[in-house]
C-alpha cells in the first residue's frame, strides 16, 4: 500500500483514534485531568484528519481550514495536559492562539495562499509543542522515562513544525494544500504519523509511572496525619542510623498522648483525629532535615535524629509539648491531655531500629510514672 497522502491520513486517523480511546479509558479509572485533556486532543486530531480526506471532494474549507484549525486545537489541548501533569498555570495569553487563528479566515485565496496558512498553522503547532516540552523540564525534580520521552519527542516535534513554517516561505517552494502538494506536506504527514504514535506512548508511560509512585507513596504513609507508617519508617531508618558516630549520635523520641481516650469517650473520635493531625503538623514543622518521623499507631509518635545531642532532644522535646498543650486545652477533660516523651541518645549503630524502640519505650514509661507532661532520656553515650 502506497503511503500517499490519503492513505496516510488514514493511518493518522486509525492511530489517533485509538489513542483517544486509550486515555479515556485510563482517565475513567484513575480520574487524572492530564489524561481527560490528552485524550480530547487525540480526539481533536480523529475529526481533523477525517475532515482533511474532504479536500479531495472539493471541500476546501471543512478540509483546509477547520482540519488545520482542530490540529492547532489538538496540541493546544496536549499543552492543558502537560500542564496539569506538571501542576503548571497557563498563561491566559495562550487562547489568543485561537483568535490569531480566526483571522487568518480574512486572507485573499491568491497563489500565496497556501504558504501563507501553512506558515501561521506550523508556527503555531510548533510553538503549542515547545512550549509543552519546556514545562516538562525536571525543574530539579526526577522526571519519569516517559515523561523525559514525552519531553523530547514534543521538542522534535516543535522543532520540525517551526523548520516547516519558516521553509514554507522560501521561494520557489512548491506548496498545495487542496491536492496535498509539495514535499513539505508529504513529509509533514509522515513525521505526523510518527509523532502521534511516540506521544502517545510517551504520555500513557509518563501518568502511569507516576500513579505508580503516587500509590508507593501512599502505602508509605499513614493516612491520617501523612507520616511516614511503622513499614515507611523501618526502611528508611538504616540509612540514617548508619551514619551514626561519636561524632554525630543519634537519638530516638518516642511520644505518646496522655488521657487520649477522654477526648475521644468525651468527644468523640473526629475531634481525637483532629488532635492527632495538629500533633502530625507540629512534629513535620519541628522536624530538621536530618530526621525522620512516623506515626506508629494509635496515638504512638516517632522522630528518628541524626546529629543529636541532649540539648537538641530536650529543646525539640519541649517545644513539641507546649504547642501540644495548648492545642489540647480546648478540649475541657477531668486530666489535663498533654504529651509523654522518651528518648534515648546513642553514639553507635542499633542492632535494630525495634531494640531502639524498646529503649525509648523505658525511658516513656519512666516518664508516664513521674506523672506525665514530661520527657525523659537515656543517654547510652
Amino acid at each position: 500500500m502506497a503511503l500517499d497522502p490519503p492513505t496516510m491520513l488514514v493511518l493518522t486517523v486509525v492511530l489517533a483514534a485509538t489513542a483517544a480511546l486509550y486515555l479515556a479509558i485510563e482517565w475513567g479509572s484513575v480520574r487524572e485531568n492530564s489524561l481527560l485533556f490528552w485524550s480530547a486532543g487525540f480526539a481533536t486530531i480523529t475529526i481533523g484528519s477525517t475532515l482533511a480526506l474532504m479536500r479531495s471532494n472539493g471541500l476546501l474549507v471543512l478540509g483546509i481550514w477547520f482540519a488545520n484549525g482542530l490540529l492547532v486545537t489538538a496540541h493546544w489541548l496536549f499543552l492543558l495536559g502537560v500542564a496539569r501533569f506538571t501542576e503548571t498555570r497557563l498563561s491566559r495569553a495562550w487562547y489568543l492562539i485561537f483568535v490569531l487563528w480566526g483571522a487568518l479566515l480574512l486572507l485573499p485565496e491568491d497563489q500565496w495562499w497556501s504558504k501563507v496558512m501553512t506558515f501561521f498553522n506550523a508556527g503555531l503547532v510548533g510553538v503549542l509543542a515547545l512550549r509543552a516540552s519546556a514545562l516538562l523540564r525536571p525543574h530539579g525534580r526526577s522526571l519519569s522515562v516517559g515523561a523525559v520521552q514525552l519531553r523530547y519527542v514534543m521538542l522534535g516535534h516543535g522543532l520540525f513544525y517551526i523548520l516547516k513554517a519558516c521553509l514554507a516561505m522560501v521561494p520557489g517552494t512548491l506548496l498545495d494544500l487542496a491536492s496535498f502538494r509539495g514535499e513539505i506536506i508529504q513529509i509533514s504527514l509522515v513525521e505526523g504519523a510518527v509523532a502521534l504514535m511516540l506521544i502517545a506512548l510517551s504520555m500513557t508511560g509518563s501518568e502511569r509511572y507516576r500513579r505508580e509512585k503516587r500509590i508507593a507513596r501512599l502505602a508509605a504513609r499513614d493516612p491520617l496525619t501523612t507520616l511516614y507508617n511503622r513499614r515507611a519508617l523501618e526502611v528508611r531508618a538504616p540509612r540514617l542510623l548508619e551514619n551514626v558516630s561519636v561524632q554525630q549520635p543519634g537519638a530516638l523520641l518516642l511520644i505518646d498522648i496522655d488521657n487520649f481516650k477522654l477526648v475521644n469517650d468525651l468527644y468523640g473520635h473526629a475531634a481525637g483525629d483532629r488532635l492527632l493531625v495538629s500533633l502530625g503538623e507540629m512534629i513535620l514543622d519541628g522536624l530538621p532535615e536530618d530526621a525522620l518521623a512516623a506515626r506508629l499507631g494509635g496515638d504512638e509518635f516517632v522522630i528518628l535524629l541524626g546529629n543529636a545531642s541532649s540539648e537538641r532532644i530536650v529543646a525539640l522535646g519541649s517545644t513539641l509539648r507546649e504547642g501540644f498543650r495548648q492545642q489540647a486545652s480546648t478540649f475541657a477533660t477531668p486530666e489535663p491531655v498533654t504529651l509523654s516523651i522518651g528518648a534515648n541518645l546513642f553514639e553507635y549503630p542499633p542492632a535494630s531500629l525495634a531494640a531502639l524502640i524498646e529503649q525509648s519505650d523505658a525511658a516513656l514509661y519512666e516518664s508516664k510514672r513521674g506523672g506525665r507532661d514530661s520527657i525523659r532520656l537515656v543517654d547510652a553515650r
